[in-house]
Order: structure tokens, then sequence, then C-alpha cells
């Protein structure tokens, strides 16, 4: 069910829920997120609750989180990912907007059988990072 847990845990960023988003996260410092905003990563679960504790109190709403491409899915017993592309509608005062993004999430089952995430990695690709264009012909 991590699919499900991620599932879950967009829907509670769409609510602000600060309490349920932060309960998605395992509760270790070495707990890793890449975001999409303005910084490039985020360690620990206390930076992290921060972060989503100043989100909730921010100007910026998201309306809808949606699977793009994917989502997919690998489960082992005690380890699962989650990834695929999303389509996020942002709100920000009186401007709606999407915006597209790759997500990728790391889960670990916790001592109460429940998904975890351990890692997430969500990102805008570069327009040309190196100079040349795409080099897929």
């Amino acid at each position: 069910m991590p699919l499900a847990t991620i599932n879950t845990f967009y829907q509670a960023i769409i609510d602000k829920n600060v309490t349920e988003i932060c309960r998605a996260y395992v509760q270790s410092e070495s707990t890793y997120v890449v975001l999409e905003g303005p910084r490039y990563t985020t360690l620990g679960y206390a930076n992290i609750a921060k972060g989503w504790a100043d989100f909730c109190d921010s100007a910026l709403s998201l309306k809808k989180i949606e699977w793009f491409e994917g989502p997919f899915e690998e489960v082992g017993s005690d380890m699962a990912w989650v990834g695929g592309q999303i389509v996020m509608t942002v709100v920000v005062k009186e401007s709606e907007f999407s915006v597209q993004f790759r997500a990728t999430f790391v889960l670990i089952k916790n001592a109460e059988d429940r998904w975890q995430i351990k890692h997430e990695h969500v990102s805008g690709p570069l327009a040309d990072p190196y100079g040349i264009g795409d080099w897929l012909k």
C-alpha cells in the first residue's frame, strides 16, 4: 500500500493538514527530501516538519496533485518505491496555474507495519542544462 500512503500524503498537502503531512515521514534525522522549491534539499525530520508547517502557513496552496505518468511502484517486504510524473494545480493569492514535476518516494515499513517516507525527490527538468539541447536523437 505504498501508493495509497503517497496519495493520502498528497491529500494532506491539499488540505494543509500539517499533522498528517508529517505523519507520512520516518521520524529520523537521516530522512532526506529533495524538493522542487528554492532550496535543494532538506535533511532530518525536524527540518522537514518545520518546512511543512511553514508551507501550511503560507499563501501557497495546492488545489490538485494528479499523476500524469505512472504512478509506478515496486514493493518489497519492508521497502518500496513509488514514482512517476505529477501535475500540481497551484493557487497563490488570486493566481491559479499548473506545473509538472517528476516525483519519486522511497518508503519503509515502521514498527506498526505502516509505510512511511524515508526519501522524497520532487523536481522539474532544466530547459537546457548543458547548452546543447536534448542529446536524444
